[in-house]
């Protein structure tokens, strides 16, 4: 059922409003105000029957997820800062100062799941809105790509036999399979020899493994015939998985990396550090001068540069409702001179044929290629993109949006932050008008 609209809450004795207890000119409070919520709650009504248990606030659980990204916490650490911390209450939607956690954590796993990617673009929107003076200017485009990986182990052959035997046995506990023989004890011996480390027992290594292997084909095959027709339907998708991962190859292609999340793609990026990583490529785009990310977009292929930009670039003009003239890229995207009427341009070689003014303004716009790459970096180092702990194509989406969403926060934020140092010292007419503009629409 939709949550329940509240006007005003019962007053409570002894305690007094948040909104006159804490400091007004700090981020979180200012930030609080900034935003449309309402147009957010209307958005979200249609996931919501008219029947059952009310569900949270939509506001909160919204904000939650925001602060998630922002503070860089997981779903458990950011409901226990949650209560600790006033700021975030009030940023949430509360009036009063409250000791107990605002929701379970997985009620955060069940309404992402419930809003879907397309909800997480409108909150998403509702961040590059935040800089709609900024977006308003005739600004070049920069894009790149970069891979968000999964939360998987490395994954080797014998690992991923290991975990078809772990789940075979699993599968078999809870159906009270008879195995003709379990191995319980004969596979983490095998493992276990496989740590060694020793020259003299490569060929026993090898020995081991293909061992491992076999074991897996067997307990395969018991279990089909002890569960019969029925249970081969009932675990249908889980046999298919296993048979699919025993079946491959070391050069085949679409390989299974990982039981947990089959759709894990293997993508090189020519690291010299990290040859291959696993996961989902995703393009990030932003302003060239403000730094704002107007487009983040995950793919669910192992797509070629040059593919990725026009779902990138629709994304951007939906969000800023514009279309844009150039887009700098890398060398990775050589083979598209325009896309959607968009100019791609690969910063190349100075002619010396230009004059000496040309060629200086020419080599600080071939410059500011460059400047996604911190970009990507901070994404992925402060707001929880260097692994995803969200399971699926699907979890991949959300976090690069809300990733996105809380870069363009932290942005607005620290320009809040840099008018109120200068009004401090004093020194607010040094600033320049779009500071001022920031400071005094905080008042």
């Amino acid at each position: 059922m939709k949550p329940k609209t509240r006007s005003a809450e019962s007053a409570q004795f002894f305690q007094h409003d948040l909104e006159h207890l804490l400091d007004q000119r700090q981020p979180l409070y200012k930030l609080a105000n900034q935003l449309p919520w309402n147009e957010l709650e209307e958005a979200f009504e249609s996931y919501y029957s008219q029947i059952g248990r009310p569900a949270l606030p939509t506001r909160l659980m919204a904000r939650l997820l925001l602060l998630r990204q922002l503070e860089n916490l997981s779903d458990e650490r950011v409901c226990a800062a949650w209560a600790r911390d006033p700021y975030m209450q009030y940023f949430c939607g509360g009036r009063y100062l409250q000791w107990k956690l605002p929701c379970e954590p997985s009620e955060l796993v069940h309404f992402r799941n419930r809003i879907g990617g397309e909800s997480v673009e409108k909150i998403f929107k509702m961040t590059v809105e935040l800089h709609a003076d900024k977006v308003a200017n005739k600004e070049e485009l920069v894009a790149d790509t970069t891979v968000q990986e999964a939360n998987i182990k490395f994954p080797t052959d014998t690992r991923l036999h290991a975990d078809c035997i772990e789940k075979l046995w699993r599968m078999g506990e809870a159906e009270e399979v008879s195995w003709r023989r379990s191995y319980v004890r004969t596979v983490p011996t095998l493992l276990a020899r496989l740590r060694t480390r020793s020259n003299r027992l490569v060929k026993e290594r090898r020995k081991c493994r293909r061992k491992i292997k076999t074991i897996a084909g067997r307990l395969l095959r018991d279990f089909k015939r002890n569960v019969g027709s029925c249970g081969e339907l009932l675990y249908a998708e889980e046999l298919a998985l296993i048979k699919r991962v025993l079946r491959q190859k070391r050069h085949d292609k679409n390989k299974v990396y990982s039981r947990h999340d089959p759709q894990v793609l293997c993508i090189a990026k020519g690291k010299a550090h990290k040859k291959y990583e696993f996961g989902r490529k995703a393009s990030v785009t932003m302003l060239r001068d403000s730094g704002v990310i107007v487009s983040a977009v995950s793919f669910k292929e192992n797509l070629y540069d040059g593919d990725t930009l026009e779902p990138a670039l629709e994304q951007a003009s939906s969000m800023t409702g514009k279309t844009f003239e150039s887009v700098l890229v890398d060398k990775g995207y050589r083979g598209r001179k325009n896309v959607s009427g968009t100019e791609v341009v690969i910063p190349e070689k100075i002619s010396k044929k230009l004059s000496a003014y040309h060629r200086r303004k020419q080599r600080k716009r071939n410059g500011r290629r460059a400047v996604i790459e911190p970009v990507i970096g901070h994404l992925k180092s402060d707001y929880r993109m260097a692994r995803c702990f969200l399971k699926g194509a699907l979890g991949a989406e959300l976090n690069l949006g809300l990733a996105a969403a809380a870069w363009n926060l932290k942005k607005w934020i620290n320009e809040l932050l840099l008018a109120l140092i200068l009004w401090r010292e004093h020194n607010l007419q040094s600033c320049n008008l779009h500071l001022q503009n920031k400071f005094y629409s905080a008042l």
